[in-house]
């Protein structure tokens, strides 16, 4: 398949084309794009069947679309905090790049199919759980509503045919390599990151029982490869979202994940301070979801927090 990943230079991206250019067979020729040079994978089997493209998308969609595309992924953004701190900038990446990318594709190859990456973070408000696909909407932040105009895009864009459109509402993602990130949710992964490399990270609520939604890096790219094989009809026309399936962990339920599999002392390097900005946005999002649909189209959950501590500490050991 020949496969365009927009925001490639970030970390779903450059684990998702990393999985690609690994298929046994070399199937997938992948492009990468992103407003910096995104990097091509190291230690991959085809490394010959990927190439870079530096684009705005706003601005040049057109230089990185061609005819002969199977599918794309659409990964690019600015995050939640960054979002609610700069609304023009938000909108602008969000959801006029994501608008332009689209007019383009339906002009060049139409029928392509396109996986948006949502989030949980379109609900928001006096939320009844567990949350389903048929739950309404209702963000209360800059980036949930920009989130939900792109979903609503797509899915017309799919009504008429112009694209094969499938949305999917990604849990928060832990544990992420790399620095800590402008999403709300960062200190989701900077509470084991952080300390399992002996830096402090500090937890911007004081409630070890606040609960959230998520799933490992693992299993998420498993997921967004298996997109590529979800049948069109799978879904109705007017109904393209699929809520990806994840885990309910606490704050607590962290923090001893972290003393089990990283050590005792490694809980040295938390703190906890609450931040009356992002609080109002992270106890905005639900904590329960219903996950039937995506089970039922052969999505994959994690089993326990403990294992995804550990995958991140086999990924520094690998390191």
């Amino acid at each position: 398949m020949r496969i365009l990943i927009t925001g490639a230079a970030g970390f779903v991206g450059q684990h998702l084309a990393k999985v690609l250019l690994n298929d046994e067979e070399g199937r997938h020729t992948v492009i990468l794009t992103d407003v910096i040079e995104a990097p091509i994978p190291k230690g991959t089997k085809w490394p010959q069947n990927a190439k870079s493209i530096k684009a705005d998308l706003l601005a040049g969609s057109q230089n990185v679309v061609d005819e002969g595309l199977d599918a794309v992924f659409v990964f690019h953004g600015i995050m939640s905090s960054g979002s609610e701190s700069d609304f023009d900038l938000g909108m602008k990446v969000n959801f006029d790049a994501t608008k332009a990318l689209l007019e383009v594709l339906r002009q060049t190859c139409p029928g392509v199919r396109v996986i948006y990456t949502s989030s949980q973070a379109v609900y928001g408000g006096d939320i009844v759980e567990p949350v389903t696909e048929a739950t309404r909407p209702t963000p209360e932040s800059s980036y949930g509503c920009e989130k939900i105009m792109c979903e609503y895009l797509i899915t017309e864009f799919a009504r008429r045919g112009f694209i094969d459109g499938l949305i999917l509402r990604l849990p928060t993602v832990s544990v992420r390599p790399g620095k800590p990130t402008a999403a709300a949710s960062s200190f989701l992964s900077g509470i084991i990151r952080e300390p399992m490399q002996g830096l402090p990270c500090v937890v911007p609520l004081k409630d070890r029982a606040y609960r959230h939604w998520l799933c490992s890096p693992r299993i998420l790219v498993t997921n967004l490869v298996h997109s590529l094989t979800i049948p069109r009809e799978a879904l109705p026309g007017y109904d393209r979202v699929v809520n990806l399936p994840g885990i309910g962990v606490t704050v607590q339920d962290m923090m001893d994940s972290l003393a089990r599999v990283g050590g005792q002392d490694k809980l040295q390097y938390v703190s906890e301070e609450d931040d009356p900005k992002l609080k109002p946005i992270l106890y905005s999002w639900p904590t329960l979801f219903d996950n039937t649909r995506a089970l039922g189209l052969g999505y994959v959950r994690d089993t326990s927090f403990d294992d995804i501590v550990r995958d991140f500490k086999d990924s520094l050991g690998s390191a």
